[in-house]
């Protein structure tokens, strides 16, 4: 007699059965505006759940290896639009599965880690697999309702923000109370290949294929991998011109505008961030556990805006909110370059808050509505890597402004350039409203 299916059986046949579900209602095209909502809201928080799982796994490293935020970013300037053409071609969540399986490796390779050699070996897996941020706003780009996206995109920001605050404090605490091994790394790998495993079940379980099955567009070779690699085709967006229905001139110059406020903006933002620990170590004193908090009181206030105020807004009102979110920087960072006491620091970053839980979600949601409908992995991994390469151009900029000119030139310097990204905004507005007349 054979022995009934356990619980977990039963859960996750009920859970694929219902994968299944989701993705035949959404290959359809007669959805009501409620039903599309509905899928979209479950779809919206599987994707949560799933990046905020990858970012706590990742950030656990952080306060044993600060430096890895730079590999971060120099490998995904090259997966991240790889990988999203990829899931234009064969789906969003096989890539998704295999990302996190290469996450899971790497994990496992740190954890047993005894030789430098190995752990360069865990720092190369890491690297290549790390797509997982790419592949999730692609998904977010694929939902059909504009509001829908608009929320998406603002929830990645929530797990950023809290991924990035409660990461790092529990990677620090689990090293400090290690007494299991010596190697000081094994309980943080262990925890960061549990999160991973956690996040595989959950992709696996809950996560639909948001992709249609007849829009996936087919590889054309080395001059895809050319027009991902190459930094000014990425500048330009030229993979998305190689489709057999390109956007329009109007579109495509709409799009590079984005990109490259969206870099300029990263550009200068990313660089004052890393130049921050050195102003306030330098001018306050700051402790490892004061800079911590402060980087807590940022994390908090970033979750609570974009939770609150980013995933509400409207379409339409997106260019208007990331040119007041960049206006805002100036006195921001005029404020922290200026402060010497912690009651102007505290008001700087306050600012500096809002504006950094508004722009990156926003600008997300404008470029996402580029493309075809089969491009948008394309779209969003392009952006992406945009993005890492400014994280890993801007700090060494700043940095070595910082460290010549000094704090107060740096950050005022910094502040006034915002102006760079504001009037490329500008050129957008006044080409739509020409556009209307």
């Amino acid at each position: 007699m054979t022995e009934p299916p356990d619980s977990f059986t039963i859960y996750g046949c009920f859970c694929f059965s219902e994968i299944i579900v989701i993705e035949q209602r959404m290959s359809t095209t007669g959805m009501s505006d409620e039903e599309s909502l509905k899928l979209s809201t479950k779809i919206i928080k599987v994707v949560f759940v799933t990046l905020l799982l990858d970012l706590l796994g990742f950030t656990l490293i952080l306060p044993l290896l600060p430096s890895i935020l730079d590999h971060y970013a120099q490998n995904e300037f090259v997966s991240s639009p790889l990988a999203g053409t990829l899931s234009d071609r064969y789906g969003r969540r096989p890539l998704l599965i295999l990302a996190t399986l290469g996450l899971m490796t790497s994990y496992a390779v740190w954890a047993v880690a005894q030789s430098f050699s190995m752990f360069l070996v865990f720092r190369v897996i890491g690297g290549i697999s790390k797509s997982n941020v790419s592949l999730c706003t692609a998904v977010m780009a694929d939902l059909p309702c504009p509001k829908a996206r608009n929320r998406g995109m603002a929830m990645i920001g929530v797990a950023f923000s809290l991924g990035f605050t409660v990461g790092p404090l529990m990677g620090a605490y689990f090293t400090l109370n290690n007494r299991i091994t010596e190697n000081v790394y094994h309980t943080p790998a262990v925890l960061a290949l549990a999160f991973s495993a956690a996040d595989l079940v959950f992709i696996c379980l809950l996560l639909p294929e948001t992709l249609k099955k007849d829009v996936k567009t087919p590889c054309s070779g080395f001059r895809d991998v050319r027009d991902l690699l190459s930094p000014l085709s990425l500048f330009r967006f030229s993979a998305v011109t190689r489709s057999t229905e390109p956007p329009t001139k109007e579109r495509m110059r709409r799009l590079q505008v984005l990109g490259l406020v969206y870099f300029c903006y990263l550009f200068l933002f990313s660089g004052l961030e890393f130049s921050l620990s050195f102003l306030t170590h330098q001018r306050f004193h700051f402790t490892s556990m004061q800079q911590g908090k402060m980087f807590f009181f940022i994390g908090i206030l970033m979750a609570l805006i974009q939770g609150g105020y980013a995933r509400r807004m409207k379409p339409g009102q997106h260019i208007q909110a990331v040119s007041m979110a960049i206006t805002i920087l100036i006195p921001a960072f005029i404020l922290i370059g200026l402060s010497w006491n912690l009651t102007m620091l505290y008001a700087g970053l306050a600012l500096y808050s809002f504006a950094a839980a508004v722009v990156v979600p926003c600008l997300s949601t404008l470029v996402a509505e580029h493309g075809s409908v089969n491009q948008k992995g394309t779209v969003m991994g392009i952006l992406r890597s945009l993005g890492s390469l400014a994280r890993a151009m801007g700090p060494i900029v700043s940095s070595s402004v910082y460290w010549i000119a000094g704090a107060q030139t740096c950050f005022l310097l910094t502040a006034a350039s915002f102006v760079v990204p504001l009037v490329l905004l500008k050129s957008i507005g006044r080409a739509e409203e020409g556009h209307e007349d």
